[in-house]
């Protein structure tokens, strides 16, 4: 399985997202644990979620079996809402999400969007829970380039190791300007929906796009997932309802394309020109 790093932490190339997660009845949430570990079962160690899914529901799905795993072979993820973004909320906030995640730390703390609050005190209170060991390392979520550059220029603004933004092919802005830059700086790009589900609207593929997953024997959620994966340079989180979609998130992570193929991307969903402002959902 193709990697990617974390700061120092090397971690699968797909994730698992779980937006909407542990909000349905007792039968959804079990289909919805049986697909979350069997991710964990066949090599996909990291599980995004956020204090807002659900109102917690989504953590306290997680919660329930993340005692049947060995804590150290799951790299997990939540964020905060920028309400809660100062030290003594954000604390609050995290010591909630611990509780209804049933573990003691989090591999990744993330500001879920950018708010009131300043930065300089949202990166005091992560770099104390972070000396804590309460969390073992923190970023951002839903910043653009201007965000980005503020960001870093704050004391623990070098210590950033992520950014997770919107990205699939037809929310391509980030490769302007934002996706490269965080490259160089050694922050990782972790892209939301890459099916652009959750959006209020499907991605619409183009005949030559359904053919191009036909020919390759693949569907075209997998079509769409690899095309994310394609340069090696995001970690994809794909949210992860049923045990059988997670298996093909898995084969998609190894589908390659050539340039003839990639093209056939860019003429339907063409690059970015110049700076797009960030979208968000």
């Amino acid at each position: 399985m193709k990697t990617i790093k974390i700061g120092d932490v090397t971690v699968p190339n797909v994730g698992m997202g779980t937006w909407y997660l542990g909000e349905g009845n007792a039968a959804q949430s079990k289909r919805e644990t049986e697909a979350l570990k069997y991710g964990l079962d066949h090599g996909l160690t990291v599980i995004d979620t956020a204090e807002m899914y659900g109102n917690g529901a989504a953590e306290s799905l997680i919660g329930n079996f993340l005692g049947d795993y060995h804590r150290s072979n799951i790299y997990l993820i939540s964020k905060f809402y920028p309400s809660h973004a100062d030290k003594k909320q954000m604390r609050t906030a995290l010591t909630n999400s611990l509780s209804r995640l049933k573990t003691d730390y989090l591999d990744l703390y993330l500001l879920h969007w950018r708010g009131a609050t300043p930065l300089a005190e949202t990166l005091e209170g992560l770099q104390e829970l972070k000396k804590e060991g309460l969390i073992r390392q923190y970023g951002v979520s839903n910043f653009d380039v201007d965000d980005m550059d503020q960001l870093t220029l704050e004391p623990g603004g070098d210590h950033v190791v992520a950014n997770e933004v919107l990205y699939n092919l037809q929310s391509r802005g980030i490769e302007y300007d934002l996706l490269p830059r965080q490259k160089q700086a050694g922050i990782t790009t972790i892209g939301y929906s890459p099916y652009g589900s959750g959006s209020g609207k499907s991605i619409k593929l183009t005949p030559e796009l359904v053919e191009l997953a036909k020919t390759k024997g693949i569907s075209t959620h997998q079509l769409m997932l690899a095309w994310v994966l394609r340069n090696d340079d995001v970690l994809s989180i794909p949210r992860t309802g049923e045990a059988s979609h997670t298996a093909e998130n898995i084969k998609a992570a190894e589908v390659t394309f050539t340039s003839d193929e990639l093209a056939l991307f860019d003429q339907a969903f063409p690059a970015p020109r110049h700076h797009i402002p960030l979208e968000m959902i």
